[in-house]
């Protein structure tokens, strides 16, 4: 089994573990703030079950039908799980707001809120890990469940500080609902982040700024003198980086010149970027644009 599919099974066992968890709090408790934070345990389930289908999908070798692989399969995770992070939002204001007219009496807040600690804890060395994992293996699946949990996390930490106070000040139970609402305005900020990214890479939007840096800055340190590029675009498709441009030589180059120009550049691109497929089409410099790169 693969590093990102390993981290999405143990997505998903902490997030059994912890949905269990967080809902017996709140079975405690009361608490709409604690059940907000339950509510998005559930997403994290439903998302590393996804997460893990899609990286399954993703994983599958280039066939006729798709011939660039299957890698932009992950795409559609972070995308659900965003639908999901809003959906849950849209729960967690409709329950605060029935609280705030129908104020209730809390329970048990001390248990309540030591075994969402517990959850919350479980929660954040897992992204942690997760995380690492992502960065390691450029996973935007691993690395989009990870951040979910890691917004668990703040949320949980948001509950818990809060439910200190009503736990101090009685009076104060209102903050219980306000807390939850607040956690849902929280959560749609990442859930809009997803869909953002999501929707960038199914529409092969450019590499980020920093990753164009490094292209720019690899591809003028290769080239020869009197050797220009044009046309360079840029796409990315799950962990795999596209790069193709236009390279313009002397009119007089040899076929196995230009071969090896290729060769070079395309070394030098994949040792800066890794998983990076390079396309280059060779043209004569007599056709080379005006503004072409020298």
């Amino acid at each position: 089994m693969s590093p990102t599919k390993r981290m999405a099974m143990l997505s998903i066992a902490t997030s059994i573990a912890t949905l269990g968890l967080k809902f017996a709090a709140y079975a405690m408790t009361d608490s709409m703030g604690l059940l907000s934070d339950a509510l998005e345990a559930l997403v994290n389930l439903a998302a590393g079950l996804i997460a893990l289908g899609v990286l399954t999908v993703a994983e599958r070798p280039a066939d006729e039908d798709h011939a660039y692989g299957h890698e932009k399969a992950e795409y559609f995770s972070s995308g659900v799980e965003g639908v999901l992070i809003l959906v849950a939002a849209v729960g967690i204001v409709y329950a605060a707001v029935g609280r705030l007219i129908h104020p209730a009496e809390l329970s048990h807040l001390g248990p309540g809120l030591v075994v969402a600690a517990l959850a919350g804890a479980m929660n954040f060395v897992t992204a942690r890990l997760m995380l690492r994992v992502a960065r390691q293996h450029d996973s935007i699946t691993v690395e989009a469940d990870a951040h979910h949990l890691m917004t668990d996390v703040a949320t949980s930490i948001g509950v818990i500080a809060g439910l200190l106070v009503v736990m101090a000040l009685p009076s104060a139970r209102i903050l219980d609902p306000l807390i939850a609402i607040a956690v849902a305005v929280n959560i749609v900020w990442t859930g809009v982040s997803l869909l953002r990214r999501s929707v960038d890479g199914l529409m092969d939007r450019s590499l980020p700024p920093a990753e164009l840096a490094i292209v720019d800055a690899t591809l003028r340190a290769s080239l020869r003198a009197g050797d220009r590029i044009a046309e360079l675009r840029t796409r990315k498709a799950g962990s795999r980086r596209f790069i193709e441009f236009k390279l313009y030589l002397p009119d007089a180059a040899t076929v196995a010149a230009a071969h090896d120009d290729c060769d070079k550049l395309e070394a030098a691109l994949g040792q800066a970027l890794a998983k990076t497929i390079v396309t280059i089409h060779v043209e004569p410099i007599s056709c080379a644009p005006r503004d072409s790169r020298d």
